[in-house]
């Protein structure tokens, strides 16, 4: 039973913290924690932007109800059921989760993945992301009390642990590589993800896609950071549709940066697009600066699935509405379901791999 009452735990967080789309949503809730729970994580909310700038309220807010619904229920019996190993944990492992701070619980996964699991979780929080998440846990704790010598959060180095999940940068990676390459780990670096359009989108489409740009001004490994176009696109309708979005130019931070990078493209008479918020520009690399989004042409389909495979080690994911490509429909890129893994890797099955067996 203690599976069915790990999923059962999940299920009830995902439904308190789907309350949290909208400010002062129903407190009437039949989720009896908001009496305990819901005033603190608004307040939780509204100083994670105090605290990290880039997490403005909207953004958190997506983050928070998109965990809430990945949680529902049937979808986590529906990824658990792909496990029936777990079934049979004799043995719980350690598992030290060195996290991220680029987007709001950018780590939540790897924490659902290490106690959905049964095993034990420690993890060092980022410092530009270290409020939300423990509140969660304190309130995962209310719900099912099990957890309680599961969860450990700490700001020193991880010492104690037989596996290693860690997130950073290309250059942190390196290090990680370093000082945790001799025991069993997972090391995840920069990614970035594209969108292939092929003339055929609506407007209704192309606004979907701005969401899966703008989210977290572009931060996130899950944010598309290029397009891939057929020659001779007409950016026109693309530029209409993601109007919506012009908010973010009311930010400092991405505003200075936008402000920066058309600098550089003028003075350096680079061609460019140019909508008032975001700079369209020509460029082969996927990885592109915030307030800058890249695009390159393509003629044949079968050239750019090469190209995808080529590339595979640095593209989080793919984003189209054309089914030859086998991808996230547009709107969806930042709102993975549970069996959606990071690099695609599945945590749950590093988990069982030979340490948590019976």
């Amino acid at each position: 039973m203690e599976l069915e009452n790990r999923i059962e735990a999940f299920a009830r967080l995902g439904k308190f913290l789907r309350q949290f789309e909208i400010s002062g949503s129903n407190v009437q809730d039949t989720n009896r924690l908001n009496t305990k729970y819901f005033k603190r994580f608004e307040s939780a909310i509204r100083e994670t932007n105090l605290h990290n700038p880039w997490f403005i309220e909207k953004f958190v807010r997506q983050a928070v109800t998109g965990i809430g619904r990945s949680l529902e229920k049937f979808k986590l019996q529906k990824w658990i059921e792909q496990y029936p190993e777990l079934k049979n944990i004799k043995k719980k492992i350690s598992a030290g989760v060195v996290m991220a701070g680029n987007i709001p619980m950018v780590g939540f996964h790897d924490f659902l993945s290490v106690l959905i699991s049964g095993n034990k979780f420690t993890g060092k929080l980022s410092s530009k992301d270290n409020i939300l998440l423990p509140l969660i846990a304190d309130v995962l704790l209310e719900i099912y009390p099990a957890f309680r010598d599961s969860i450990q959060f700490t700001d020193q180095h991880i010492s104690d642990y037989d596996v290693i999940i860690a997130t950073g940068s290309g250059n942190t990676a390196r290090y990680f590589d370093y000082y945790f390459g001799s025991c069993p780990n997972i090391i995840r670096k920069n990614r970035n993800s594209v969108a292939i359009l092929d003339g055929s989108e609506t407007k209704q489409e192309l606004q979907l896609l701005g969401d899966d740009i703008f989210r977290y001004f572009g931060l996130g490994c899950r944010s598309v950071s290029k397009l891939y176009v057929p020659a001779g696109y007409d950016f026109n309708l693309f530029l209409n549709a993601i109007e919506p979005f012009v908010f973010i130019i009311n930010h400092p931070k991405y505003a200075n940066n936008y402000k920066y990078n058309r600098s550089i493209l003028l003075m350096n008479h680079i061609k460019h697009e140019d909508n008032g918020f975001v700079l369209l520009k020509k460029d082969e690399s996927i990885a592109s600066p915030v307030s800058v989004l890249h695009y390159q042409y393509y003629n044949r389909k079968e050239l750019l699935k090469s190209h995808f495979e080529d590339n595979r080690d640095i593209i989080q994911c793919f984003v189209s509405g054309n089914p030859d490509f086998n991808a996230i429909p547009p709107g969806k890129a930042q709102d993975p379901e549970v069996w959606e893994y990071a690099d695609n890797i599945d945590t749950i099955a590093f988990l069982l791999s030979g340490l948590g067996k019976k």
